[in-house]
């Protein structure tokens, strides 16, 4: 398959691309989600089923083209692009018949006579554009609720990883009619071209800046969306810590796909009574990973960052730091024509440096020492809602207290970014973080309209019809001490 970044280009790179094939195949998958709607369980896991299996057969392909476009580790492709698929479709398997059942609801004394339900029927037509940070999980993962919620989908990934999108624009087609699930490649023009259509349901995963856009190109279709979004997700490690596992788990989480990943711990408070062992530990947890001096540039256990312009950005950001205050602990190495940039450590970072303003997105940690969590508990909230927050400690008031005054889509204790990875429960962030949540029951009901149902067994209601009477009043005046 030719891989192209010019505008438009559909699954099969032999047919014409534009608009017009846009819209063809926009226009062909309004029947089959009419259609849909009577599926059944059976066929919807089929589906689930198939594309598991394709993934699974190209599991191989799937590594290589991650390392050609991240040079991004065989085992870490593994844990966080097919796992999480797996684990996905594995879950809808088990519980789909379950989610798919109308949900009984108990009367209310003013529905006294009726029986209800609540009924999850599909969206409809669906689109789904996913980013370049974990191109394969992050577009087959709502793929798999929104054919689980029995809808159509037209994909659209990023165009910065273009061997593992054109991987994917083959499984597509391998798996799936085009009236079906179909798969867009192409710059921002195509993604403008598929949001001036109207879908029933946008899927949005990128960031804060362009999941505005995403919902005003909604708006003007009444569309639902949601946005799982990112921002700078902080962490907490008190005095009471276990600082060699928090320091061991935190520099995994952080530079697992070079920092690249929207609920990597952005930056890390630390009491500083016990800073500087932490900072000891993270050294040795780093050294351990990915080896010490040049040894870290040629690491095959480090995904590089995904181009030369991210890279000479995460580097700005490292730089303005500097000039303006902050200290260097450990790394600090970069190539940018290679697309490298070392897991850093900094400290005595100044508030208006860019680092503390943007969203990381790389292997770069500021380390903060502070006194009083009070402070850091209005530094947190001072900034937009994050998509996730980390505490690390063995006192179980001092967790309390922070989940209890903060806001964030997810949370972790003593453990970090796996909340990604819990299929019962919502994934999702919360204002700038995002808007709705994804994965198993969650990313199920995202791409499902609960719809109400009454059906009346006793029309009591036509008491209350006019002409309103003297009886009539009275009972009305009885219902409302009553209710």
């Amino acid at each position: 398959m030719k891989v192209t970044s010019n505008a438009m280009r559909l699954v099969n790179p032999d047919e014409p691309a534009g608009q017009v094939e846009i819209d063809r195949i926009f226009a062909a998958q309004r029947e089959t989600a009419l259609r849909l709607r009577q599926s059944t369980a059976a066929q919807r896991l089929d589906k689930i089923d198939r594309l598991k299996r394709a993934v699974l057969a190209r599991q191989a392909d799937i590594q290589r083209a991650g390392a050609l476009d991240f040079g991004k580790p065989a085992a870490e492709v593994d844990l966080t692009e097919i796992l999480p698929i797996v684990a996905e479709a594995n879950d809808a398997r088990r519980h789909l018949r379950r989610w798919m059942k109308p949900n009984k609801v108990f009367p209310t004394l003013l529905m006294f006579g009726t029986s209800s339900y609540v009924q999850c029927e599909p969206k409809g037509r669906c689109l789904i554009i996913s980013p370049w940070n974990y191109p394969v999980n992050l577009t087959f993962g709502p793929l798999i609720s929104a054919i689980a919620a029995g809808n159509t989908a037209i994909l659209k990934p990023s165009e910065m990883t273009p061997h593992l999108t054109a991987l994917m624009a083959e499984i597509v087609r391998e798996v799936f009619p085009e009236d079906e699930v179909a798969l867009f490649q192409g710059d921002a023009s195509v993604s403008q071209a598929l949001l001036d259509l109207p879908f029933d349901h946008i899927f949005f995963t990128g960031s804060p800046a362009i999941g505005r856009v995403v919902m005003a190109a909604a708006a003007k279709h009444l569309t639902s969306v949601t946005l799982e979004l990112g921002g700078k997700s902080p962490t907490i490690v008190d005095a009471t810590a276990d600082l060699k596992a928090a320091a061991a788990n935190l520099m995994w989480s952080k530079c697992t796909n070079s920092g690249q990943t929207c609920i990597a711990p952005d930056h890390v408070y630390v009491h500083e009574s016990v800073k500087d062992v932490f900072v000891e530990h993270c050294r040795q947890a780093l050294a351990k990973a990915y080896g010490e001096g040049d040894a870290v540039r040629t690491s095959p256990h480090l995904a590089h960052i995904v181009n030369e312009r991210h890279a000479r950005r995460i580097v700005g950001l490292l730089d303005d730091a500097l000039e303006k205050g902050a200290r260097l602990l450990a790394g600090g190495q970069h190539q940018t024509d290679r697309q490298f940039v070392a897991p850093s450590l900094i400290d005595n970072v100044s508030p208006d440096a860019k680092i503390m303003q943007e969203e990381i997105f790389g292997p770069l940690l500021p380390v903060i020492a502070y006194r009083d969590l009070d402070e850091v508990i209005t530094k947190i909230n001072d900034q937009p809602k994050p998509l996730a927050l980390y505490i690390w400690t063995k006192n179980h008031k001092v967790a309390d207290k922070v989940l209890r005054e903060t806001s964030s889509g997810g949370a972790c204790v003593n453990h970090s970014v796996v909340q990604f990875l819990h299929g019962r429960l919502p994934f999702g962030g919360v204002n700038n973080s995002g808007l709705g949540s994804a994965h198993g029951l969650y990313g199920f009901k995202a791409f499902s309209h609960e719809r109400a149902v009454v059906k009346t067994w006793l029309l009591l209601a036509s008491t209350f019809y006019p002409p309103y009477t003297h009886l009539s009043r009275r009972l009305i005046n009885w219902t409302l001490r009553l209710v």
